[in-house]
């Protein structure tokens, strides 16, 4: 397990590199939901996610020999981006494979920061793992790993000592990287806090796993949630859910899409579908969460464009 030593020593490597983003208030939602609502938007992070945070810490603990072979990894886009981000800035050469239907706006990202994009209509974990061999690269999981999760731990702490009174924390869970470092961080400092995953309905790896005692892999993950629908989860970010997340809620695309709208028209803040899930989980448990409680929806994401919100007003799950 990671403890809180590996978290507070990631959040010195990232925060040299990131900026703190905000927690904002919600005057309008909480009122009309009778709880304390706040969002911690890491839409304002560099690269627009969460991601760099997992990403630098890792690429830190390379060794030189690792350095100087490069990196590969498989994303839906973010945790692409966060990983050219960080290879850029330790100089180090970075290949990502991704779905040739990831978004265009995700892609050109990538590459703006560096990185060499493999697009596939294959499995991009096996195609990642072909050049891996051709290449002599160091591959880097997205979510499955030790440094990645306790850099995304640095986002827990934060949150912790930006809204002190916390008493309830929703995160969008994919492949588990976010979550397991962020309730790692979080129950370390205040256990009292009660942490939801919520995962999208067409893509519940976590959830299924959890139900069954161990990680199971998907026939088919689909959702508007690009970024929660990993096959599978990792088995180290499994152990740490069960030991500190909860409880885990399942979301429909129509209440990600509803959350979306409502956190961009209520609060002027904008996410895309994975981020939007925090809130959409937070909703589907309000009769739970006892009135005046303090809850922060964590948004992990803001890379949406216009051409995808276009496609989100016509949207029909």
């Amino acid at each position: 397990m990671i403890g809180l030593n590996d978290i507070e020593k990631a959040r010195e490597v990232v925060s040299k590199y990131l900026v703190r983003t905000p927690m904002i208030a919600t005057t309008a939602l909480s009122e009309s939901m009778n709880r304390k609502l706040f969002f911690k938007n890491e839409g304002l992070q560099k690269t627009g996610s969460f991601k760099p945070r997992g990403s630098l810490n890792k690429i830190h603990h390379l060794s030189p020999e690792e350095m100087k072979r490069g990196v590969i990894t498989v994303s839906s886009g973010n945790h692409a981006q966060g990983l050219a981000f960080a290879a850029k800035v330790f100089g180090v050469k970075a290949t990502v494979v991704m779905r040739k239907e990831t978004s265009n706006l995700k892609v050109a990202a990538t590459r703006r920061h560096g990185a060499e994009v493999v697009l596939t209509e294959g499995d991009p974990f096996q195609v990642a793992a072909e050049l891996q061999r051709e290449r002599s690269l160091c591959f880097v999981h997205p979510f499955d790993d030790r440094h990645i999760i306790a850099g995304h731990g640095s986002l827990g702490l934060e949150i912790v000592e930006q809204c002190p009174d916390l008493d309830f924390l929703f995160v969008p869970v994919g492949g588990g990287g976010l979550i397991s470092g962020v309730a790692t961080a979080v129950k370390l400092k205040k256990s009292s806090v009660k942490i939801i995953g919520v995962e999208p309905v067409g893509a519940s790896a976590m959830w299924q796993s959890l139900q069954k005692g161990k990680v199971v892999t998907l026939e088919r993950a689909q959702s508007v949630a690009a970024g929660l629908s990993p096959p599978f989860v990792g088995e180290l970010n499994f152990q740490i859910v069960r030991e500190y997340v909860d409880d885990l809620v399942v979301v429909t695309d129509k209440q990600i899409i509803e959350s979306l709208w409502l956190t961009l028209e209520q609060s002027k803040l904008l996410s895309e579908p994975s981020a939007a899930a925090s809130f959409a989980g937070f909703q589907s448990c309000l009769s739970k969460i006892p009135e005046g409680a303090v809850v922060v929806c964590l948004i992990s994401g803001a890379n949406i464009d216009r051409h995808e919100l276009r496609d989100l007003c016509d949207y029909r799950p």
